[in-house]
């Protein structure tokens, strides 16, 4: 059966997109067409230019310090990430690859923050639309492209259908990864942190230390670099650099506390999830795929193995309804 997704935006969560393809080979379907967003585009390209095995086995090795150093901590007030060291590696996987020669008709969705629209990447190098297509609002800086200034394909079509609405396929398949969670698991900023960011904790307090400049210093105690951070399950204890932010919402009896850094993800969510909704009216898919919000943290790209197994068995249960 020939196949045609959509992948959507949503960070390391969109490592089930890699567990969906896989499930999707195992039973005999051809992808004949694929378009993504972000994180979607990332896995998208990847497996347009059959790479996507390279990718994911180079992805399970991830530790959080590897993600941390990849990232890339930047000063620059477009995104505390620059990204650049990761997308080297993902270069390194893809090669020289260009949209135009694929085996596969791929499409990586980015946004004009200029022009304010949303644009489809269906030429050139396929390195360089993924790098446009992932430029997380706030986080990694926006990139220069054919004379636009391209960020995150999540911000106008998180869930980009309309790119596969002219494949020649016997079957529409939309994933998502910013989906609710129907069971009672706790979201992500609610859970306990975990033992194994103890590591970052310590390196934080240690290369402040080192680093006693007023501008590292700076940077890490922002409220953004915090919670940034705590996407990996990292907290920078009250005192240690300077106050925490006097902005964030005071907790009242049965809310949650939130930063200024996670009221901007839950309205980026809020906002994401009402736009692939119009989306999902307008291009209804054959089978949609969701993903839980509460998988993961946005930014916990060493869990690839796991959420990887979660796309997979998703992917399982959709395709046996």
């Amino acid at each position: 059966m020939r196949v045609a997704l959509a992948l959507g935006s949503g960070g390391a969560r969109g490592y089930a997109h890699i567990g969906v393809i896989n499930e999707l080979r195992e039973r005999g379907y051809e992808v004949v067409g694929v378009s993504g967003s972000s994180m979607g585009a990332l896995v998208g390209g990847l497996h347009a230019a059959g790479k996507l095995d390279d990718f994911a086995e180079w992805a399970r090795t991830l530790t959080q310090r590897a993600v941390l150093r990849l990232l890339d901590p930047s000063l620059t007030a477009a995104g505390i990430m620059r990204a650049e060291k990761i997308l080297d590696a993902v270069r390194d996987i893809l090669g020289e690859a260009t949209i135009e020669d694929l085996p596969i008709p791929y499409t990586a969705v980015a946004t004009d923050l200029i022009a304010g629209k949303s644009v489809w990447l269906q030429h050139g190098p396929v390195d360089a639309a993924i790098r446009a297509s992932i430029a997380i609002p706030g986080v990694i800086a926006p990139h220069a492209l054919g004379g636009r200034l391209l960020g995150d394909g999540g911000i106008l079509d998180p869930l980009p259908m309309a790119p596969i609405a002219a494949v020649n396929a016997d079957l529409t398949i939309a994933v998502s990864v910013s989906g609710g969670d129907p069971g009672t698991a706790a979201t992500p900023e609610d859970r306990e942190p975990r033992p194994s960011a103890e590591w970052l904790n310590r390196m934080l307090r240690s290369t402040s230390g080192v680093l006693d400049t007023a501008s590292v210093r700076s940077m890490l105690d922002r409220p953004t670099a915090r919670a940034v951070l705590s996407r990996f399950g990292a907290t920078i204890p009250d005192g240690e650099l300077a106050e925490t932010d006097t902005d964030d919402i005071p907790e009242t009896a049965g809310a949650p506390r939130l930063g200024s850094f996670e009221v901007m993800y839950r309205t980026i969510d809020i906002a994401q999830a009402a736009l692939a909704r119009h989306t999902l009216a307008a291009y209804p898919p054959d089978l949609l795929i969701e993903v839980p919000r509460s998988v993961c943290r946005s930014l916990e790209f060493h869990r690839a193995g796991e959420v990887i197994g979660i796309g997979q068995e998703l992917a399982a249960r959709a395709l046996d309804g």
